[in-house]
């Protein structure tokens, strides 16, 4: 290939493969030369700007770089890879305003899958703190010189931590020893700031503000000694009393408290929003005070659609209430610009029964935005933090009530397609409200379920009965000691794939998968009884296309992926198949075979 030659348009996609393989195989003259023949034919082009972008970075033109990586975000700024590389850039430029920008929206778009971890433990002062650690698995950190004045100032500059402490839960036990370790140094300084509130700098403040941020999101799971526990009682008693007497609170102070208790819980905590403050307190405040304060007041402004009258059902009730499942922040699909108002025209109606907090009838609203949807669940708790998102969302098809599956018979109204996800093995009898369920699905409307599989969940299964065994209680504590006995058992078979989990990350996940009320499990035989049992077609799983695809290897017939009993078999030789749970869609058989609502 002539440098310097272009090669025609119809090529570009081939030229733009070439491009990529490369750079991942370090010959970067050879990217250049590719991306520069590309870029002639289309100066938009946004792999080969990004490419660029990051040959001029690795040269540490990073103000050539970020000119260029900011024509790719202009071309497709739903890349996060584009939007990290930029921010990256920016960040090395000092322009950290830029970089904050860039960075939350690579947050926002799930880092191409990634998570925020793997970025993090490539920065060199984690990774010298995380060695410096005698013990990782150790998490309460006592050791004052692993985040010393240095170590904690070049932390505090790393903007992409700052970011990402707000956005969403960090996970893996190494970044939690750090992050716990990093908790106890904002304790230790916040004992010494009472009488010089000015006396710690915006980079600290700012650092210290999203980890309380990040504290309050794992809704307080990071393991603490009794001595951090009284001497962050002790600072909550502090900023109660200054609260209470109204006089000048240093932020610093604000922060520690608020990385171990939520602040809007705290008498007068709503003042704190009347006063004048630095721009990187506004996330905490917003998180912390104003928005669970609007989600108090809203609880009571939620319609009661059905009665709540059984046992079981009051139990999860109380559990969700508690700690309402998940806490969810990031939504990717308003980031993609998908649109958020129904339109004129008549959609079909959707019950989401069992909405939780509003994960789940956001992702449909967005995707659906003619349609009309009834979202309910027991937790008013969660149902007040689900309609808050939806509001700032400004998603106008949703309606929200609290209600029990159980009861919904009583509603008289029927629906185009129901969902109910991971909902209904938390019933007394999961069967029961399944039956009630399609009593209120149109003729020929779908419905997807989700149902914990018993395979797939044996370990989960061991696990409870190692909670009850050695007496855990459904607490902050009772889940704070039990995280701690697995971490420092984290090699033990038993424990593995469960440390692995979203949900271990959290208090309420930890309690939804540690200490739920009321957990069923099915089989696919199962499944497939009551499918026919009430005149049911199985429509097909919801799986990986790699499962898929070992499957289809296994089961090569036609309609092998609708076979309930070649499924059975294929679990059976791969338990860990619906690791999740088994979710699929239905619909009567005696229904037309035209395009479902």
């Amino acid at each position: 290939m002539a440098r310097g030659k272009v090669e025609p348009a119809a090529n570009l996609t081939e030229l733009v493969a070439r491009a990529t393989s490369a750079f991942h195989e370090g010959r970067g003259m050879d990217a250049e030369v590719l991306c520069k023949q590309i870029l002639a034919a289309d100066a938009r082009q946004p792999t080969a700007l990004n490419i660029m972008g990051l040959l001029y970075q690795a040269s540490g033109n990073h103000r050539q770089a970020a000119k260029t990586l900011a024509k790719a975000v202009a071309a497709n700024e739903i890349d996060a890879a584009c939007q990290y590389n930029l921010a990256t850039s920016y960040q090395a430029l000092g322009q950290r305003a830029d970089a904050a920008r860039h960075y939350r929206k690579a947050l926002a778009l799930g880092l191409s899958g990634k998570g925020p971890e793997p970025f993090l433990l490539q920065d060199a002062t984690i990774v010298q703190c995380l060695s410096r650690m005698q013990d990782r698995s150790n998490l309460a950190v006592s050791d004052a010189s692993v985040f010393d004045a240095a170590a904690i100032a070049a932390i505090a500059e790393n903007t992409f931590l700052r970011c990402a402490l707000g956005a969403t839960i960090i996970r893996g036990v190494p970044l939690e020893a750090f992050l716990t370790g990093l908790r106890q140094a904002l304790l230790r300084l916040a004992d010494g700031v009472d009488a010089h509130s000015n006396a710690v700098q915006a980079d600290l403040l700012g650092l210290f503000c999203a980890l309380a941020e990040q504290c309050f999101l794992n809704e307080y799971v990071f393991a603490q000694t009794a001595d951090e526990t009284s001497r962050a009682a002790q600072l909550h008693d502090r900023l109660r009393q200054k609260l209470h007497d109204g006089v000048d609170i240093p932020l610093a102070l604000i922060a520690a408290v608020g990385a171990y208790f939520p602040l809007h819980a705290i008498p007068k905590a709503e003042s704190l929003l009347n006063a004048k403050w630095p721009d990187h307190a506004a996330g905490l405040l917003r998180q912390q005070v104003r928005e669970p304060l609007e989600e108090i007041e809203d609880r009571a402004k939620i319609a009661a659609l059905t009665a709540i009258d059984d046992g079981t059902s009051v139990e999860v009730m109380r559990q969700y209430e508690e700690n309402p499942y998940p806490r969810w922040t990031i939504n990717p699909l308003s980031t993609l610009g998908r649109p958020k108002t129904s339109p004129d025209r008549p959609g079909p109606s959707i019950l989401i029964a069992g909405c939780g907090t509003g994960e789940h009838p956001f992702d449909i609203a967005q995707k659906s935005p003619e349609a009309s949807i009834l979202a309910i669940d027991l937790s008013r708790v969660s149902l007040a933090y689900a309609r808050r998102k939806t509001r700032e969302e400004g998603l106008r098809n949703i309606e929200y009530a609290q209600g029990d599956i159980l009861n919904l018979s009583t509603i008289g109204r029927t629906f185009d397609r129901i969902e109910t996800v991971g909902v209904l093995h938390h019933l007394a009898d999961p069967k029961a409200g399944w039956r009630v369920l399609i009593s209120l699905l149109a003729p020929h409307g779908i419905m997807r379920v989700g149902l914990y599989s018993a395979l797939a969940r044996q370990p989960i299964v061991e696990a409870r009965a190692i909670v009850a065994e050695r007496g855990y209680e459904p607490t902050a504590e009772g889940v704070r000691a039990l995280r701690q006995t697995i971490i420092r058992e984290k090699d033990e078979p038993r424990w593995q794939s469960l440390i692995q989990t979203v949900d271990f990350y959290s208090t309420s996940g930890c309690r939804d998968m540690f200490f739920n009320v009321m957990e069923h499990r099915l089989t696919i035989a199962d499944i497939k009884s009551f499918l026919d049992e009430h005149g049911f077609a199985f429509l097909g799983f919801e799986l990986d296309p790699r499962i898929v695809e070992q499957f289809r290897q296994r089961h090569s017939a036609a309609d092998a992926l609708t076979d309930l009993d070649a499924w059975q078999a294929f679990e059976s030789a791969n338990p860990r198949t619906f690791l999740n749970m088994y979710v699929f869609s239905i619909r009567r058989k005696s229904a037309s075979v035209a395009t479902p609502p």
